[in-house]
């Protein structure tokens, strides 16, 4: 089923040569991707043969005709060195850099980190790639980050960006602020916990800081 998460994803995908995407649970961007002409040929791959075996399923017709190849490995390992779009969606920040340290950044990616956003942010500036979308968005109820951009170009982002995401600073939406406010609920039901240690507590405070400046500065904009 096309869930909201799983379309705001394929709006973003643009046309390729050769698309991969990592972790495909069910497939269905890979469909989308085929369905729309995006792109000549595509790899479904996911370290589970369980979960790869769902898409496998979707795609058969596009297995069948040479279209998708089906890889079960972890991460990038089994994909060819031409795939030129590249999509890891609903894996956590620190496990999308680990891919991609240990596999190649293609040219065109498409990201989406379900935690540890500011993490995959920042390897990806640190290795002069271009963000050119990088938002959060709600859908099915949750949130989400939606990073995506090439490799070239690079960006230079500040230490804000990094840890807001340039799009949500640099043209709020309705989502970030309910994003925002989300967070700040939460981290304050953290302070009236009796266990909290004094380091933990600055670092709550610290970041709570932070939110009411930008939830301040996102309220003026929208």
């Amino acid at each position: 089923m096309m869930t909201q998460r799983i379309a705001r994803l394929c709006a973003s995908l643009p046309r390729s040569s050769v698309f991969a995407d990592v972790g495909c649970d069910h497939g269905y961007c890979t469909q989308y991707v085929l369905a729309h002409a995006l792109c000549g040929r595509a790899y479904i791959s996911d370290i589970s043969a369980g979960s790869l075996s769902k898409a496998q399923a979707l795609l058969s017709d596009e297995i069948a005709s040479g279209r998708c190849i089906p890889v079960c490995a972890d991460g990038m390992k089994g994909l060819p060195a031409d795939v030129d779009c590249l999509l890891i969606a609903g894996m956590g920040g620190e496990e999308i850099v680990r891919i991609l340290s240990e596999g190649y950044i293609p040219a065109r990616f498409v990201l989406q980190p379900m935690k540890n956003a500011a993490r995959v942010r920042a390897f990806l500036t640190e290795r002069g790639c271009r963000i050119e979308e990088d938002i959060t968005f709600c859908a099915d109820g949750k949130f989400y980050d939606l990073i995506a951009g090439e490799n070239a170009g690079g960006s230079e982002y500040s230490d804000w960006e990094l840890k807001f995401g340039r799009g949500n600073l640099s043209h709020p939406t309705q989502d970030f602020l309910r994003w925002l406010h989300a967070e700040e609920e939460k981290l304050r039901s953290y302070l009236v916990r009796d266990n909290m240690s004094r380091e933990s507590r600055g670092a709550v405070l610290a970041r709570l800081y932070e939110l009411e400046v930008i939830i301040n500065a996102v309220e003026e904009d929208l």
